[in-house]
C-alpha cells in the first residue's frame, strides 16, 4: 500500500531484472524525458565495473486538484545474483515493478530465472504477486541477437501482464513502458485511494501528471 497521509501520496516503483538489461538506462533515459511539476536528480551508487550494486533512484512528483502532492520514488535493483539480499530490500514494499528483459537470446535463461527470482521474493517481502501492478519490458530490442518480438508474443500470449518493447539507450518504450506502469497502479490503487472522488485524479490526469504532459 503506498505512504498516504492528508498531506501527501508517496508510491514506491522498481526496475527488476537481470544483471545489465537496461534497468539503470530506463532510469537516466525518463529522466530525461519526463518534464512533471516536481523532478530530483537522479542518485546512482555504482561498482567499479559501472554495475548497480544497490540502486538508482529517480524522484518525481506533481499536486492533485485536491492539493494532495502525488511523489514517484523510481528504484533499480542490482541483477547480479550476490546481492539478492539488496534486491529483495529494494524490492519491500513496492507499489509496482517493471521487469527489464534482455532480449538477446543468449540472455532467455538469465530473464527466465530473474522472473522467478521476482515472484519468490515477493512472496518473501510480503507483496501479493498476483495483484502487483507490473509491466514486463522486453529491452535491447535492436540486437542483431535479439529474439522477434512476433516469438515473444506468442510466448507470453498466456500471461496477464502487458508487454513493452523498447531500446532504452535511444529512449524508445521507455516512456510507454512507465506510461504503461502508471495506469496499473492508479486501476489498483484508486479506489482505496479515493483518487477521482476525494483528490480529482482521473487516470488520465494521474498519468499526464508523472509524466510532465500539459
Amino acid at each position: 500500500m503506498p505512504d498516504y497521509d492528508e498531506r501527501q501520496l508517496s508510491f514506491k516503483l522498481v526496475y527488476y531484472g537481470p544483471a545489465q538489461s537496461g534497468k539503470t538506462t530506463n532510469l537516466l533515459r525518463l529522466h530525461d524525458l519526463l518534464s512533471p511539476q516536481l523532478k530530483g536528480e537522479i542518485m546512482t551508487m555504482e561498482t567499479q565495473d559501472d554495475r548497480t550494486l544497490f540502486f538508482d533512484l529517480l524522484p518525481l512528483g506533481f499536486r492533485a486538484p485536491s492539493g494532495l502532492l502525488i511523489k514517484f520514488r523510481l528504484f533499480t535493483v542490482p541483477g547480479q545474483v550476490a546481492h539478492d539480499g539488496t534486491r529483495k530490500a529494494v524490492l519491500s514494499r513496492s507499489d509496482g515493478v517493471v521487469f527489464v528483459a534482455d532480449s538477446d537470446r543468449s540472455q532467455e535463461t538469465n530473464n527466465g530465472e530473474s522472473f522467478q527470482g521476482l515472484a519468490e521474493n515477493c512472496q518473501r517481502v510480503g507483496i501479493d504477486f498476483e495483484r502487483l501492478p507490473l509491466v514486463v519490458q522486453f529491452n535491447k530490442c535492436d540486437l542483431p541477437s535479439a529474439v522477434p518480438e512476433a516469438e515473444i508474443r506468442e510466448r507470453w500470449s498466456a500471461v496477464p501482464w502487458p508487454l513493452v518493447f523498447a531500446v532504452a539507450l535511444r529512449g524508445a518504450g521507455v516512456e510507454a513502458t512507465f506510461e504503461t506502469l502508471l495506469r496499473a497502479v492508479y486501476r489498483r490503487h484508486a479506489e482505496s485511494l479515493e483518487l477521482a472522488g476525494k483528490h480529482g485524479l482521473t487516470e488520465a490526469a494521474f498519468v499526464a501528471g508523472a509524466l510532465g504532459r500539459p
